[in-house]
């Protein structure tokens, strides 16, 4: 089962199934589906409260590790899956989503990834870690705009719908404040909030600080992680300079 095995959902159940139940009837609001795929669903505990809202109609797909016995949607509704591996169904649903999940996953595998969730919905809900974020086995952390730029190429834009309305409801978790974004094909959805694409939340913020035995980096490999981020800033505000 390797790095995700029971306890790891287990750590994070209270959180997400907190979040979900905030999050979740904002989508549905917004988005009306009557059917919803989950990409890294996990235990199935956002696709749980897509059914208690009157979704019925949802898929979960993760690997193979989960624990059938501690998944919050029927079995029949969970596909076990490589998600380092193209995703390819038979069928299409309204919403796809995917939380707290891309970072997971090689870092080549980005593009297609997007590639596989604009495939089976018009409008997708994607959160996913931001660079220094923290996590167990976060291997592909990547800035919010690093990510609109991929679904772009799909000519699916981002509607900022959730993050101001979560930002301060202490019931969501940090990351999904941060990094929840809605992309659509069209437009499906109204266009949400004009915030920065690039947003760290203060309570995550303050955790990272607060946590113990940070790693001390060398001197090369912090230089280069100073140079990289200095890059990556300075690309972020000529970015925004001529966005104006």
């Amino acid at each position: 089962m390797g790095l995700y095995e029971g306890q790891f959902f287990a750590d994070l159940d209270e959180g997400v199934r907190s979040s979900a139940a905030v999050v979740v009837p904002m989508l549905i609001d917004a988005i009306a589906p009557s059917s919803v795929i989950d990409l890294g669903c996990g235990t199935g505990t956002w696709l749980g409260a897509f059914r208690a809202n009157g979704v019925k109609d949802v898929l979960g797909i993760d690997g193979d590790y989960v624990e059938r016995s501690r998944l919050d949607i029927p079995p029949e509704q969970f596909q076990p899956a490589d998600l380092n591996q193209p995703v390819r169904l038979s069928r299409t649903f309204d919403l796809a989503t995917s939380f707290e999940v891309a970072e997971h996953l090689r870092p080549e595998r980005s593009e297609s990834f997007v590639a596989d969730l604009v495939a089976l919905a018009p409008v997708v809900c994607f959160s996913a870690a931001i660079p220094h974020q923290g996590g167990v086995d976060h291997i592909n952390e990547r800035w919010q705009d690093e990510w609109a730029a991929m679904f772009a190429k799909h000519s699916y834009r981002c509607a900022d719908l959730i993050r101001s309305r979560v930002w301060d409801d202490e019931r969501v978790e940090p990351w999904y404040a941060q990094n929840t974004l809605v992309y659509t094909r069209r437009d499906l959805v109204a266009e949400g909030d004009q915030l920065p694409m690039r947003l760290v939340h203060p309570r995550r913020y303050v955790q990272r600080m607060q946590q113990p035995h940070r790693r001390v980096l060398p001197p090369a490999e912090l230089a280069r992680e100073t140079r990289r981020t200095l890059r990556e800033a300075l690309r972020y505000l000529r970015e925004e300079r001529f966005a104006r």
